[in-house]
């Protein structure tokens, strides 16, 4: 197949996802052109069958914001008709899914049929889309998609209850690379961190309101009470300051590294005993499964899509959202019982493999060949 990918190239799960999406398409023989603002950050190294096609605006006194709708619909309309494509997938309902339609009916006034595939990530409904300003378009981008596909059956639920839709909406769950993301040896690495052997919990978000980082500090304050440990804090955002407050009003920050962003994210989950996920909300909860994939058991809220990949007493613990103390209790019992967490470890291995990229990427397959059969009809 010709498939086209229109994502947000920034370090966000919507644009990791479809990122990595693409290039395992490619890797079974697709040609996969991702269309965007920039080059996305997980596309950092030449691949055969990956094309990528850039979307400039340009600026103009009149527009107080330039108008980037319309310049990605220019673009999609010129390489889908150049590249002859066979079928667009678009990631991210805002603005992505609306462009989309109307690119479509540009190319339709040519003769040029194009099925289009719309997949929700989350905040793109829950936070976003459901907002009056986008609310209309969004149901009506997703009702006149051909196919829809949501992240985890929490995050359909939610669409459905927020929109009035008309099509079915397919589950094609996150996935993960096993081939990156998996336990490697990196004692040198945990000695520098824990030089004493202490306990390692981390981190990883965006540090935004809704992913509860304060929590993280609260939660790792009480476990540094009873266990010798360090909090790797993995990421930045707009909670960075008050995390910092915070930090030294606990008189807790010579235990915990503030490591911005990294794109080698599973070295430091590599040398971590347990991975915090305090989240308001989560659609499905990536980093979570990345941690996973290194033998590191989650302790999570079970919010959102959370539940259908951290099972409670098996691969970590849930628990509501903002419940500090039992989070803190639950990690405290799972780092003094060395053998039980030796077996959360390989069951949060074991239920990793169920996402592995090599199980999901056969269902996009099978999903795209339905969407363009249908179209025939």
């Amino acid at each position: 197949m010709n498939i086209g990918i229109v994502c947000y190239p920034t370090y966000g799960g919507s644009g990791v996802v479809a990122t990595e999406l693409g290039k395992g398409l490619a890797s079974r023989g697709h040609k996969v052109h991702f269309i965007t603002y920039r080059q996305p950050t997980r596309l950092n190294s030449f691949q055969q069958n990956v094309y990528y096609h850039e979307v400039g605006v340009k600026d103009y006194p009149l527009f107080e914001y330039a108008p980037y709708d319309t310049a990605l619909t220019s673009k999609l309309v010129d390489v889908i008709k150049h590249e002859r494509l066979d079928i667009l997938h678009v990631h991210y309902a805002i603005p992505h899914a609306a462009v989309a339609f109307m690119a479509k009916q540009i190319l339709r006034t040519q003769g040029i049929e194009i099925p289009v595939v719309t997949t929700l990530h989350g905040t793109d409904i829950t936070l976003v889309g459901s907002h009056p300003a986008f609310a209309p378009v969004v149901e009506f981008s997703i009702n006149n998609s051909d196919g829809t596909t949501a992240v985890s059956h929490s995050l359909k639920k939610d669409t459905l209850d927020f929109f009035k839709i008309n099509k079915e909406i397919e589950v094609i769950h996150n996935f993960i690379d096993l081939s990156r993301f998996k336990k490697t040896n990196k004692d040198h690495f945990k000695k520098a961190i824990a030089p004493d052997g202490e306990k390692i919990l981390s981190h990883v978000s965006n540090f935004r309101k809704v992913k509860r980082v304060q929590d993280v500090l609260q939660i790792f304050y009480k476990v540094r009470q009873q266990i010798p440990a360090k909090l790797l804090m993995i990421g930045d955002g707009p909670e960075r300051q008050s995390l910092e407050a915070l930090c030294r009003e606990l008189n807790i920050c010579g235990d915990v590294r503030f490591l911005g962003k990294q794109d080698a994210i599973e070295e430091l989950l590599a040398v971590s005993d347990l991975f915090i996920m305090p989240s308001e909300s989560e659609s499905f909860g990536l980093a979570a499964l990345e941690a996973m994939a290194c033998e590191v058991p989650v302790i999570s809220s079970n919010t959102g899509g959370i539940p259908e990949l951290n099972i409670h007493g098996e691969t970590g613990y849930l628990s509501n959202v903002g419940d500090v103390d039992a989070m803190a209790e639950f990690s405290i019992n799972l780092l003094k019982d060395e053998a039980l967490h030796q077996k959360f470890r390989d069951q949060a291995f074991a239920q990793a493999e169920k996402f592995d990229i090599q199980n999901i990427l056969p269902k996009y397959e099978a999903y795209y060949q339905s969407v363009m059969k249908s179209m025939l009809v």
